[in-house]
């Protein structure tokens, strides 16, 4: 469980931070969000793999990682070591390849499920189909990771709701292409990839905001959050915790920085602690507020505690 004496709930973003690499920045963090892993290892995309644009970056990585097996007899348990909760981020390519390694997890804090990834094929199954099947294989907390290019968002979380999620990240990163502006062919050698940064906060606050005001789920919010502001606006909107994500790579100092931030903020608005902020820019919804231990009153908008 999240620590009760912290007023705010930061994550990473799965595959914006090594926390191996960079144990001092998974520390300053709440909870670390692990890149996604697949049942087999995947070595991605070719290169060119990563592109930066004038308000954000593009990367087709393509689910790069080492193989479940690997990630649970290596990875987790160094990661176990750090002390701090880990999420473990669930790709696969079937309903049956997420469930299967979904009952290979135990001992972490949470699982959440790639539903999204615009940079590799995906699974046939609907997103409550596999949502269903990765719940009758496990009692852990389920987060499922939704798109932000659906239409309609909200009926994708009643959807995955109903089929036994715990709670919901959003967004996933948006399909976008750039171009080369001496060759005019696409930057990345996939073509497209995922879109992040600072142009997608607006994406992620109206997903935060319609999902909030649809299911009874804790949400983590992220997409484009630089500033301790952009977090207390994602809670505004509904979220109950925050993922840094894009901001990670030019400022992996961040976390301190963006928590320290969430307060001033916070308290410039006549607000105890961030937390209290959460479901204000619902005026015509009755949202939960934050209680001892991150636990969060259930009541229509955003009904249960977040977990890490």
């Amino acid at each position: 469980m999240l620590s009760a004496t912290k007023s705010s709930v930061l994550l990473n973003a799965s595959g914006c931070l090594d926390a191996l690499t960079a144990p001092e920045v998974a520390r300053s963090l709440d909870g670390f969000v692990t890149k996604t892993i697949t049942p087999e290892p995947r070595g991605g995309n070719p290169p060119v793999r990563i592109a930066e644009t004038d308000a954000g970056m593009l990367n087709a990585i393509g689910l790069a990682n080492p193989g479940r097996e690997r990630f649970l007899a290596e990875t987790l348990p160094r990661l176990r070591g750090l002390g701090v909760p880990v999420w473990v981020s669930v790709g696969g390519f079937s309903a049956a390849e997420y469930a299967e390694t979904c009952a290979a997890l135990e001992g972490v804090a949470a699982i959440e499920l790639n539903l999204s990834c615009p940079n590799v094929d995906e699974a046939p199954e609907s997103a409550a189909a596999i949502v269903a099947a990765c719940r009758a294989a496990t009692t852990l907390p389920l987060y499922a990771k939704l798109s932000p290019a659906a239409w309609d968002i909200a009926e994708g979380a009643r959807a995955v709701e109903a089929a036994g999620a715990d709670g919901l990240s959003l967004v996933n990163t948006l399909r976008g292409l750039a171009l080369d502006a001496r060759t005019l062919r696409p930057a990345l050698a996939r073509g497209s990839g995922g879109y992040s940064g600072p142009a997608l906060k607006p994406v992620a606050l109206a997903a935060v905001y319609a999902c909030a005001a649809a299911v009874e789920l804790p949400i983590v919010g992220m997409g484009g959050v630089r500033t301790g502001l952009d977090a207390l606006e994602l809670l505004a909107a509904g979220a109950s915790a925050v993922a840094l994500g894009t901001i990670l790579f030019s400022d992996p100092s961040a976390p301190e920085r963006i928590r320290s931030e969430l307060a001033a903020e916070a308290a410039a608005r006549g607000l105890s602690n961030p937390l209290e902020a959460r479901g204000l820019a619902h005026s015509s919804l009755q949202m939960g507020v934050s209680h001892p231990g991150n636990e969060v009153q259930k009541v229509p908008g955003n009904g249960r505690k977040v977990t890490a």
